[in-house]
């Protein structure tokens, strides 16, 4: 967020001892982006737990209060950032019983073990961006760099396009995009390319298929100035048909994508700086 105050996050975790349970509560929101499921990872390797021993909860005020809103591609930044300093405070309670019964010892039996030793299995997390933004709104220039950095890191991508128009009809189709996205060392590569696609085909809906259209004169069942393409009947995006016949999305590896400035080295997806 190019406001400062904004990059902070705080979560909760808790251990039950019954069965190694995990509950997590973050501020984000899930909205189908896979913020749940990269929450989920971050709290597992963290603890040294099995990925289906974690549960996330649905977020709450009443659990996590004050959490900025999940836009701008921060939410598995700083909610992530949160998430790992609270499991990384119950992984140094439990390291004293890991190293008792040894590294073969099954993830229930150290819970239950630092219960009856009465250790607390819950713990809070708060991250706040220490690489925040520095940009100065205030400062007179006409050179902007002058003004300080807007955002911790950027991401970035390349795509081309094969694609065949019927001059005669202006109908057109893709049939073949390969898109190549650096998304730091990603959490989770399944979610990140789903994202990259996603945001492709939004991008030649955009361009192709979606335009806005203004009540005039040729439009009696409307206003003069309202919009008329204001329902799926009149404004179009694009369907399963508009894919590209050949689509090829990778994700940039390599030391040079490591981002230290983000959880475990990624970078944002969703709406990357």
């Amino acid at each position: 967020f190019p406001v400062t105050f904004l990059n902070q996050a705080g979560a909760l975790v808790w251990v039950y001892q019954q069965d190694g349970s995990v509950l997590v509560a973050h501020g984000g929101t899930e909205m189908g982006q896979g913020l749940n499921v990269k929450m989920a990872q971050v709290a597992a390797h963290a603890l040294g737990c099995p990925l289906d021993k974690i549960h996330v909860g649905e977020s709450a005020s009443d659990r996590v209060p004050n959490s900025s809103p999940t836009a701008a591609s921060v939410g598995s930044d700083v909610n992530g950032g949160a998430v790992l300093d609270a499991c990384e405070k119950l992984a140094a309670r439990l390291q004293p019983f890991r190293e008792k019964l040894g590294p073969d010892a099954p993830w229930v039996k150290v819970v239950q073990t630092a219960y009856f030793d009465r250790v607390s299995l819950f713990a809070e997390g708060f991250y706040a961006t220490p690489y925040c933004f520095k940009y100065d709104w205030t400062l007179e220039t006409k050179d902007n760099r002058e003004r300080g950095p807007m955002y911790a890191y950027h991401s970035f991508g390349v795509a081309a396009a094969e694609v065949e128009v019927d001059l005669r009809t202006g109908e057109w189709a893709c049939l073949r995009a390969d898109v190549l996205m650096d998304v730091g060392s990603s959490l989770n590569p399944a979610i990140d390319i789903g994202q990259v696609e996603g945001a492709f085909i939004q991008g030649m809906g955009f361009y192709t298929l979606e335009e806005l259209h203004w009540a005039g004169r040729g439009v009696p069942w409307a206003s003069p100035g309202t919009l008329a393409s204001n329902s799926p009947h009149t404004y179009k995006i694009p369907g399963v048909s508009d894919t590209p016949c050949d689509f090829r999305v990778e994700l940039w590896a390599g030391p040079e994508s490591e981002n230290p400035r983000a959880i475990h080295s990624s970078k944002a997806v969703g709406e990357p700086p």
